[in-house]
């Protein structure tokens, strides 16, 4: 089977390499950028942080301040009727997923017109996106980097997952600095978000032997390095680490796809609104519990990498090695352990489990499951 890795054409990681990022934007002649955020960052003074290089480079900008923690299709509709109003010749994404999934969504119909819903699926553009570029604060959803957006449908209450080579936006910006102000609840969330790529890729039907070693060495420092985050949140050396961490896992399931627990956790988000990597976090040892069958090495892999000591097991001993770690790293960082601590309701597990089996994401998934097994796994997790 033949392999494609996309990526962005230009990647920055590391302390200080904003300023090389808008270098970038001053050569290649933009000269109006839409910047596109949500309110807190706005107001914490970190959009001020890029905009003040902005005017020192002679570039002029407008904010679009108004994405949700779960975008939505009137996020993308409002930042593009701002991007046509304001004549804008370029898009800067500044945030975590969400305003990189509602900056891609602009990007997206800004070129290929109609609607966003009309570009569910997969590859279902044919307009490269407008000029974006996505600057990161978070060190989780790697959707500064990656070929996915997904924009909330509120009247179908549904997360309309956007697969398409063309959202990839042109620069991805990995600065540590930026990150420092992340509270410790962000942090441990996409932290999780990020563990949880990196092993749906790792296990997943579409892995190569690139995926696999990017989402390993990413397991390993997301293990590592994440409850020093959480703990100390400028410790920079930790936050530049996890910036790699969650930078590697985005190229693995970029590419490798995900899995059961994404699919599970975009219905949460749909119904509930519930932090993405929360859900994930909670969903990810009872799904992988459903998994370890299929390829227990792998899972043994996974054991490895979280830093136990599987010598002398069988695969099948040291994959419940894995889920155990997963568990407790959870746990480190003060992640809930059920989904009932998060207010999901048990009455509506069949329509989450109906939902679920119509995202994209079960695809890649190594072990296949009927409703009826998906809703065991949500009311495992219960």
């Amino acid at each position: 089977m033949s392999s494609t890795i996309i990526l962005p054409s230009t990647n920055l990681l590391g302390k200080d390499c904003l300023e090389k990022a808008l270098d970038i934007i001053q050569q290649q002649g933009f000269t109006k950028a839409l910047i596109v955020t949500d309110a807190v960052l706005n107001q914490i003074g970190l959009v001020a942080e890029v905009t003040k290089q902005l005017e020192d480079r002679q570039i002029s900008f407008e904010i679009y301040d108004g994405t949700q923690p779960n975008p939505t299709i009137d996020n993308v509709t409002q930042g593009l009727e701002s991007l046509v109003n304001h004549d804008c010749d370029l898009i800067i994404s500044i945030g975590g997923g969400s305003p990189h999934d509602c900056a891609k969504g602009i990007a997206l119909v800004a070129t290929n017109g109609g609607h966003i819903s009309d570009y569910e699926g997969i590859n279902k553009a044919t307009e490269a996106p407008f000029p974006l570029i996505a600057i990161n604060t978070t060190a989780g959803t790697a959707s500064e980097m990656t070929m996915f957006s997904v924009i909330t449908d509120e009247e179908r209450h549904i997360k309309m997952a956007i697969v398409d080579q063309k959202v990839t936006p042109l620069i991805s910006v990995n600065d540590p600095n930026l990150m420092l102000a992340m509270p410790s609840s962000l942090t441990a969330a996409t932290g999780m978000d990020a563990l949880t790529h990196a092993i749906e890729a790792y296990v997943s039907v579409a892995a190569n032997p690139i995926t696999d070693t990017v989402a390993l060495k990413a397991i390993s420092l997301i293990s590592q390095y994440l409850p020093i985050c959480v703990n100390d949140g400028n410790n920079l050396e930790a936050r530049e680490q996890m910036a790699y961490a969650q930078f590697m896992a985005g190229m693995a399931f970029n590419n490798a796809l995900l899995g059961y627990v994404h699919a599970m956790a975009h219905q949460l988000g749909a119904t509930y609104h519930l932090p993405h990597g929360v859900c994930n976090a909670v969903l990810l040892p009872h799904v992988q519990r459903f998994n370890a069958s299929t390829n227990p090495e792998k899972f043994a892999d996974i054991a490895t990498a979280m830093g136990r000591d599987i010598s002398g097991l069988s695969p099948e001993a040291a994959s419940l090695l894995a889920i155990e770690a997963m568990e407790e790293l959870s746990a480190k960082v003060g992640i809930p352990a059920t989904l009932s601590e998060l207010g999901v309701c048990a009455n509506d597990i069949d329509k989450l489990s109906v939902n679920t089996l119509e995202d994209v994401c079960c695809l890649t998934n190594p072990r296949q499951a009927t409703k009826q097994e998906i809703a065991m796994i949500f009311t495992a997790a219960m």
